[in-house]
Parts: structure tokens; C-alpha cells; sequence
């Protein structure tokens, strides 16, 4: 499948992984509108390279904890670079609460971020009534039990049940699949042994790029007969842990 000429929403886009997915969407030739939310001008720079590159891209905004914006993202995204063809669920909320330590309020939050709003960005980009696909950001702790996280994990869980019940009901317009990174960036504020000394054992012995879950991204966008996988892009951790 060629991903040349058609327009894609990153949410999440500006930093990180987001950042390093929408360079690589930009590559193949997509339009990328970049969400954010407190990074402007990360935002904006990346959208100045994608541009500086030859390519076309824009800066949308937006708290997805408010609910309400999800619908209006996928407009503002329509409005700057055409009707998106690609939707791509990056952006999420990590704490860690155990059992112990979880309460209603990072309940609340955590869903908000990690399942409401992409299975809202979902409905309204099927709602355009167009052909396309989308890829939702998941974690290799989507088949494993980490008990630090509950709600981000649960959250995550659920996005990955999410996204193979959005393939089986938008088939055959929207293939819906996830990427399951390990552990790729330290938190920020760490540095790079952080990840060496908390990711635990990975078979293949290095922890994953951005560029490489990136990598993930762009595969699943262009193998037409695949919807409803997610594909763990963690080194071989998941079979350890």
C-alpha cells in the first residue's frame, strides 16, 4: 500500500515516539497533522522540518482528557491538511499505582487519556465514512500482569481488546491495529541507563528505538490484508516477563 498523498493525525505527535512516527510517516510521502498538547513548540518545530523536508504538515492542539475535543481534532485535522486517511492513537497518560495506591480520580484520568479519547478519535474518524486505517499505541504489558500500574495497564488491556472489536466492525473500510513497544525512552528526567537498570531482561539484549516502533507503525499502515494484530515491538521481553 502506497501511504503517498494522504493525510494522518498522530496524536501525541510532537515528542517521543509521536515525533519519531510522524518523521517517519512524512517520509512516506503522508500530510501529518501533529497533536499536542503542552509541547507547542515542539509541535511547531517539528512541522517546520517535515515542511523544510518538502512535505506538508500542521500543528492541531488539544487536552484529551477533555472529551470533547476528540471529535473537534479530527475536524481541525480536515480543515488544515484534508479528511485524515490515517489515525494514529500515540498520545497517553503513565502513572504508577498499584492496588494499594489507586484511587477514583487516577482512575478517571488514566481512562480518559488511554481508552476513552482513542475510542472516540476512533468513532469520529469512522464517522467521515471514508476508507483508511488506524494504529493505536499499546504496551508489551497488554499480555503480561504488572501490578505497579493498574489503570494504565487495564487502560491499555482494554485498548487492545478495543482495537481488534474496531477491526471486526469496520471491516472492510478500516484495518485497526496496535504496537506494543517495551520499554523504549527513560521518563523524562532520566537519563539513558535508566532504562538498562529498569526494563528487566530482553532477549535480544537492547531495548527498542523510537525509530523502530516507528518502523511498526509504518508496516501495519501498509500491509493491506492484516487488521486487527498487535504486533509487540519489545525486544522479546514480553517472553520473559
Amino acid at each position: 500500500m502506497n501511504l503517498s498523498n494522504q493525510t494522518a493525525l498522530v496524536t501525541g505527535g510532537a515528542v517521543r515516539i509521536g515525533a519519531a512516527i510522524a518523521r517517519a510517516l512524512a517520509r512516506e510521502g503522508v500530510r501529518i497533522a501533529v497533536h499536542y498538547r503542552n509541547s507547542a513548540a515542539e509541535a511547531e518545530a517539528l512541522c517546520r522540518e517535515i515542511r523544510a523536508a518538502g512535505g506538508a504538515a500542521a500543528a492541531v492542539s488539544g487536552a484529551l482528557d477533555d472529551l470533547e475535543n476528540c471529535g473537534r481534532l479530527i475536524a481541525d485535522t480536515a480543515a488544515a491538511l484534508g479528511a485524515p486517511d490515517i489515525l494514529i492513537n500515540n498520545a497517553a497518560l503513565f502513572h504508577k499505582d498499584s492496588f494499594d495506591t489507586l484511587d477514583a480520580a487516577k482512575l478517571d484520568a488514566e481512562f480518559r487519556v488511554n481508552l476513552f479519547a482513542p475510542l472516540l478519535l476512533m468513532q469520529a474518524f469512522a464517522a467521515q465514512g471514508r476508507h483508511g486505517a488506524i494504529v493505536n499505541l499499546l504496551d508489551r504489558r497488554v499480555v503480561g500482569l504488572d501490578p505497579s500500574a493498574v489503570p494504565y495497564v487495564l487502560a491499555k488491556k482494554a485498548l487492545a481488546e478495543a482495537t481488534r472489536l474496531a477491526a471486526r466492525h469496520w471491516a472492510p473500510r478500516i484495518r485497526v491495529n496496535g504496537v506494543a513497544p517495551g520499554p523504549v525512552l527513560p521518563p523524562p528526567g532520566e537519563g539513558p541507563d535508566y532504562i538498562r537498570e529498569k526494563a528487566g531482561p530482553i532477549p535480544l539484549g537492547r531495548s527498542c528505538t523510537p525509530e523502530q516502533i516507528a518502523d511498526a507503525v509504518v508496516f501495519l499502515l501498509k500491509a493491506e490484508s492484516v487488521t486487527g494484530q498487535a504486533l509487540i515491538v519489545d525486544g522479546g521481553q514480553h517472553l520473559v516477563m
